[in-house]
């Protein structure tokens, strides 16, 4: 399906100065915040406890806090509305100590009086759990990434590899750096969603860089920039298909999907549509800046072609018995 009926090419690459200062403001900006501001690590990665309570109507927070501020487990802790308004969670830094006291009936003492309502659910996460966590969602992370330089770099060349890193590189930090700025719990969801970016954004680079090798194949034309424009617009159509689609329905997820999932759509929903900018103007410039060379690289084309072509002859005398 052709969503642009493009007849002519669209000039990308003269625009990839503006979009790689864009670019690079956004991850400065984004190390920024993760220094100042730091990720809102929730109880998966921090340790703690959580509680859910529901209430046959409105929750009375302010009566709550009250109520749990006279107990002593549940100093500093934090009481949210979770998805409407008569379910809460509260949420403890600190998971608790004496593991023969009951969290649930503990809460339901310290709410009696305020309503009537029920205990849904209560998760508690060592902190040394959560750090053990933290570490391997960080090294599930740097290996994914790892498997692509290998992966990228023995399908295509060691430039497409390097492009396709920095661009996950990108994405992945302004995706954290938009966790930064509004404080979005980062638990496990939020690493499911960050390692589905490097997924669904390599996926992106690599089909745009088919078609850029497809046009470097073929070309008779040296310049670059023309052969990665005249590629990235043949790919237009489907990139914009496939990340509208994407998009609408990761929005769906974040808007309905309820607060268990606000975090994953979140991160999802900055993901695709940085992950579908950077295949354009960050990975292809990217082949630019490194030097690849369109002649160099038809002299590797015809040399693996003159070797398949001896492999093939040796071949076919051995099979005649000539040799």
């Amino acid at each position: 399906m052709e969503f642009f009926k493009q007849t002519k090419t669209i000039g990308f690459m003269g625009k990839s100065k503006i979009a790689m200062i864009i670019s690079i403001v956004l991850v400065l900006s984004s190390y920024g915040l993760l220094l100042t501001k730091g990720l809102n690590f929730g109880v998966d990665f921090a340790g703690g406890t959580i509680v859910q309570v529901q209430y046959t109507k409105a929750a009375p927070i302010d009566e709550m806090r009250k109520q749990l501020a006279s107990n002593e487990m549940f100093k500093g802790a934090s009481i949210t509305e979770f998805g409407s308004p008569d379910e809460v969670i509260i949420r403890l830094k600190t998971s608790s100590k004496d593991i023969s006291q009951d969290v649930g009936d503990v809460t339901r003492a310290a709410l009696k009086g305020t309503g009537d309502f029920k205990i849904r659910r209560v998760d508690i996460v060592g902190p040394k759990v959560g750090n053990e966590l933290r570490e391997k969602g960080a090294m599930s992370l740097l290996l994914a990434m790892l498997g692509i330089l290998i992966y990228v770099a023995f399908r295509f060349e060691w430039r497409f590899a390097v492009a396709s890193i920095i661009a996950l590189v990108h994405d992945v930090s302004i995706a954290m750096g938009a966790l930064a700025l509004t404080q979005i719990d980062v638990n496990l969801d939020v690493l499911a969603a960050l390692l589905t970016i490097l997924g669904y954004s390599l996926n992106d680079t690599i089909i745009v860089f088919d078609r850029i090798r497809e046009g470097i194949s073929d070309t008779k034309s040296s310049n670059l920039s023309e052969v990665i424009d005249e590629s990235v617009t043949k790919t237009l159509s489907r990139t914009t298909l496939t990340s509208l689609t994407t998009f609408f329905v990761v929005l769906t997820l974040f808007m309905f999907g309820g607060e268990i999932i606000h975090s994953f759509g979140f991160t999802l929903l900055v993901g695709v549509v940085v992950g579908t900018y950077s295949s354009i103007f960050v990975a292809s410039p990217i082949l630019l800046w490194l030097g690849f060379d369109i002649k160099n690289y038809h002299g590797k084309l015809a040399e693996k072609a003159k070797r398949d072509a001896e492999k093939e002859k040796m071949r076919a005398e051995f099979e005649q018995g000539t040799i």
